[in-house]
C-alpha cells in the first residue's frame, strides 16, 4: 500500500503484506545484493518524510542510485515498473528483466529518446555483469531448503542450503552436541528452526527420511498459508542436491575443527606471554567514555573463546563520580561488573584495560578488594610514546604494549600477530560501543534541554509528547502534521516545537 516503497534489511518474517527474498547468508551477502540492484534499479534508501526535509535530493540521487521521489523527480508509475524490475531480479528472473529492459530501449530509440535508451542500455549492462559475476549453478526451478548431516563423536554438523529460483543463496551450519539417534534431532531441529520467522520454501530435502515427516510437512504447510513438502529424494538432481548438503557439513565441520584449534592456540599464547593463571576462555575489555566529564559512561566488550560475543557485551552509566575522572569512573565500573559476577558466578578469567599504568593500578585495586587477584588476570594496552625506528629491529615490534602487575617492562607482538590483531580488535569495540552510547546519552540530554526550554512544554506535555512518540528521537524526527495530531497539543504549541527543535537541530 506504499506508492514508493523501499528496500529493507529485516531479521523476522511479519505476515504483513510485505514482499520478502532471503534468507541470505550473511550481512554481507545482504550489503552486496543491496549495491547490485540500488546500481540497477534506483529506489529510495530512507524515507520520504525524512528526506522530503532536505532543500535538494541526496547524495544517492546525484551518483543515479536513487530516483528522489521525496523530491518529485518520478512519477508513481515509473516508480512501480522500477519496483517490478526489483521483484524479478531478486526472484532470480534475470533473462525477463533483461528482456523488458531490451524492448524500452529499442522503443525509446524509435522515439528518439536517446537518454531514456542510454538508461535502459546501462542496466541491461549493469544485470548481465551481476550474473556473469555470480556465476549461479542452476539447480532447477522452485524454493529449497537441503539439509545436510555429519556426525562425528558426540558432535553433529547441519549445513542447510537455500536455493531460490534454481539458485544456491546461502547456507547456515550449525554445530550442536548429540550422542542420541540423529533421527531425532533433525526432527528436533527442523520444529525448532521453522518455527521462528522464516521463508518457507516449496520443498525441504533431508539426508534420510523421517517418521512423521508429512505431519511436520502439514504444519508447515499451514503457517505458509502453501504446501511445503518435505521428502529424502532418492534420485535425480535432488538426490544430487542432498548429497551436496552431506559433502557441506562434513566440510563445515573440518572448518569448524581447524578454526577452534587455531583459536585454543591463540589462547595459550596469551596465557603463556601474560603469565594467567588459566585459558583466558573469556575476556573482558572496558572502556570509559566522557565530554568534559558530562554523560560519562563505560563500556564492555566480550570474548568467548576467542571470538566477539556481543550478546555479552555491556554498557554502563557512571553513577558515583562527577566531572572527568577517569579512573574513577573505572572503578565504579569495575565494581559493578565484578560484584554482578560475583552474585552470578559469572566472571572473567582476564581483564583488559584500555590506558597504561594508571588504569591498570585502578583494575589490581579493585581486584584485590575483591580478592580475585589471583583469579583473574589483568592486562591494560596501551601505545608505545616512541615511533619504531625503520632501521632498527624496533620496526619488528608493534607499537601496542601490554603492561602487567609487578611487571616492569611492558610485553609486546610481533605486528600482524594473530593475538595482537585480536586484542586490538577487541579494544576497539570497547571503544566503539562507549562512544555509541554516549553519543546516544548526550544526544538525549539535548533534545531534552530543547524541549524544556521551549515556552508551554511542562512536565505534563513532556510525558504527553513521550507517550504519543515513544522516544524523544522520534519527537524530533515528527513533522508538523504529525505533531498537531497530539491529543491536547495546541497547533501554535505544535509549530512552535517544530521550529525550536529544527533550529536546534
Amino acid at each position: 500500500n506504499d506508492p514508493f516503497p523501499m528496500m529493507q534489511v529485516v531479521r523476522q518474517v511479519k505476515n504483513d503484506g510485505a514482499h520478502y527474498f532471503g534468507p541470505y547468508s550473511s550481512a554481507g551477502a545482504i550489503r552486496e545484493t543491496l549495491k547490485q540492484v540500488y546500481r540497477i534499479f534506483p529506489l529510495r534508501h530512507s524515507s520520504i518524510e525524512r528526506c522530503s526535509k532536505r532543500g535538494r535530493p541526496c547524495l544517492f540521487h546525484q551518483i543515479g542510485q536513487c530516483s528522489a521521489p521525496c523530491h518529485g523527480k518520478i512519477s508513481q508509475t515509473d516508480y512501480r515498473k522500477l519496483v517490478d524490475g526489483v521483484i524479478q531480479l531478486l526472484e532470480g528472473r534475470e533473462s525477463e528483466v533483461v528482456a523488458h529492459l531490451r524492448r524500452q530501449m529499442e522503443q525509446a530509440s524509435v522515439e528518439m529518446r536517446f537518454e531514456d535508451a542510454a538508461r535502459f542500455r546501462d542496466q541491461i549492462r549493469a544485470i548481465e555483469k551481476s550474473v556473469e559475476k555470480q556465476k549461479v549453478t542452476d539447480y532447477g526451478g522452485g524454493n529449497q531448503d537441503v539439509l545436510g548431516v555429519h556426525q562425528a563423536g558426540g558432535e553433529v554438523e547441519l549445513s542447510l542450503l537455500f536455493i531460490r529460483q534454481g539458485k544456491l543463496i546461502g547456507r547456515r551450519n550449525f554445530l550442536l552436541d548429540w550422542t542420541l539417534d540423529l533421527e531425532d534431532l533433525v526432527s528436533g531441529f527442523l520444529q525448532e528452526y521453522y518455527s521462528g520467522s522464516v521463508v518457507l520454501p516449496d520443498h525441504i530435502l533431508l539426508p534420510f527420511a523421517l517418521e512423521g515427516e508429512e505431519v511436520l510437512g502439514d504444519w508447515l504447510s499451514e503457517k505458509r498459508g502453501r504446501k511445503v513438502r518435505i521428502f529424502s529424494p532418492q534420485r535425480g538432481e535432488k538426490k544430487r542436491l542432498a548429497l551436496r548438503a552431506m559433502k557441506n557439513a562434513s566440510e563445515a565441520y573440518r572448518q569448524h575443527g581447524e578454526r577452534k584449534q587455531a583459536r585454543d592456540n591463540l589462547l595459550a599464547e596469551l596465557q603463556t606471554r601474560f603469565h594467567l593463571s588459566q585459558l583466558p576462555q573469556r575476556i573482558e575489555c572496558f572502556d570509559i567514555s566522557n565530554v568534559q566529564g558530562n554523560q560519562s559512561v563505560g563500556s564492555m566488550a566480550v570474548l568467548l573463546d576467542g571470538e566477539p560475543a556481543p550478546a555479552e557485551y555491556r554498557r554502563f552509566q557512571i553513577k558515583t563520580v562527577v566531572g572527568a575522572d577517569d579512573y574513577a569512573s573505572l572503578a565504579e565500573v569495575l565494581v559493578r561488573r565484578l560484584k554482578r559476577g560475583l552474585e552470578e558466578d559469572k566472571l572473567p578469567d582476564m581483564i583488559l584495560i584500555d590506558g597504561g599504568k594508571g588504569q591498570l593500578g585502578v583494575l589490581t585495586g579493585v581486584l584485590d578488594e575483591f580478592g580475585l587477584s589471583a583469579r583473574i588476570g589483568a592486562v591494560g594496552i596501551a601505545k608505545s610514546r616512541v615511533m619504531a625506528n625503520v632501521r632498527g629491529k624496533a620496526v619488528e615490534r608493534s607499537e601496542e604494549r601490554f603492561f602487567l602487575p609487578g611487571r616492569k617492562n611492558p610485553v609486546s607482538f610481533r605486528r600482524g600477530a594473530a593475538a595482537l590483531f585480536l586484542l586490538e580488535r577487541l579494544r576497539d569495540e570497547a571503544h566503539r560501543f562507549a562512544i555509541t552510547y554516549h553519543r546516544k546519552l548526550r544526544s538525549k540530554a539535548s533534545l531534552r534541554s530543547s524541549l524544556e526550554d521551549i515556552p508551554g512544554i511542562g512536565p505534563a506535555r513532556r510525558k504527553a509528547l513521550l507517550k504519543h512518540f515513544g522516544s524523544l528521537k522520534r519527537i524530533r524526527e515528527a513533522s508538523l502534521e504529525t505533531l498537531q495530531q497530539v491529543q491536547g497539543l495546541p497547533e501554535d504549541l505544535a509549530l512552535r516545537i517544530y521550529t525550536e527543535l529544527h533550529n536546534s537541530q
